[in-house]
């Protein structure tokens, strides 16, 4: 389960510090692709956080 924590925390960190950048920098129908994957990135990024610091949280 901690490598499972992570891996969240790793993909979310890089999916925030690719798409924020990229949200801004990208035409129309692209930045909000970018946009949404930033997102997941944060929840990712959240969630990972959550099972690394409280093991049992969701079980």
């Amino acid at each position: 389960m901690q490598l499972f924590s992570i891996a969240l925390i790793a993909v979310g960190f890089v999916a925030l510090a690719w798409g924020m950048p990229a949200a801004h920098r990208l035409a129309t129908p692209w930045d909000i692709l970018t946009a949404f994957a930033a997102l997941c990135g944060l929840v990712a990024l959240l969630l990972g956080t959550l099972l690394a610091v409280v093991p049992g949280f969701f079980g």
